[in-house]
């Protein structure tokens, strides 16, 4: 019988992806292969965490305040490691990681990133503005490994959405996603059957 593969998920914010990847789990793709050991965040009151709690997921919030990035990164690796985590799922997780993290968690931490890149790196709203003032027809999101870049890792997976004339920051942010939230899990079951391979 196959092990289940134990999943860390890291956020700042709303958590928006995280129900599509809860539910992929119960009754998806994801049945049987994986599971979310835990959730962490460094923000108190964020949304990740209420819906961790309306999950029944174990969760932690670890407070950043004082502490410099390595130092922190290693209270975040304290809690991966206790729940036996594999892979490190980041959703709207705002923080940049330590070069130690990233060297230690190697292909093991994924983000999701709502652009094709490399085209628009940055964060979340700056970004469909970005592609909005640019005239684009289509935009996207992108699944990758991080590394010690930003927004540089191997890409793991992309979607593309369109674009409308009529579009606003929400309603392309809406589309973009709905095109996340399926491609995280097949992602994830890809990560958990073995099939994805780094190419140097």
């Amino acid at each position: 019988m196959k092990k289940i593969l134990e999943i860390g998920v890291v956020g700042s914010t709303d958590g928006n992806d995280l129900p599509a990847i809860v539910k992929s789990i119960k009754k998806g793709k994801l049945k049987g292969l994986a599971r979310i050991a835990v959730i962490i965040s460094d923000k108190k009151d964020s949304g990740i965490l209420k819906k961790a709690k309306h999950y029944k997921i174990e969760h932690h919030y670890l407070d950043p305040k004082g502490m410099e990035r390595t130092e922190y990164d290693k209270k975040i690796a304290e809690k991966l490691d206790k729940y036996n985590v594999q892979l490190i799922a980041l959703i709207g997780y705002m923080r940049l990681f330590s070069s130690w993290f990233v060297k230690r968690y190697k292909n093991r931490i994924m983000n999701i990133h709502p652009s094709l890149l490399p085209s628009f790196p940055g964060i979340d709203r700056s970004v469909h503005k970005a592609v909005l003032a640019y005239g684009c027809k289509v935009s996207g999101c992108t699944l990758f490994f991080i590394d010690e870049g930003k927004d540089t890792g191997p890409i793991i997976m992309q979607k593309a959405v369109p674009v409308y004339a009529d579009d606003s920051i929400n309603t392309l942010r809406k589309r973009v996603q709905k095109a996340e939230q399926e491609i995280y899990p097949e992602a994830i079951k890809l990560y958990a059957l073995g099939k994805l391979k780094i190419k140097t």
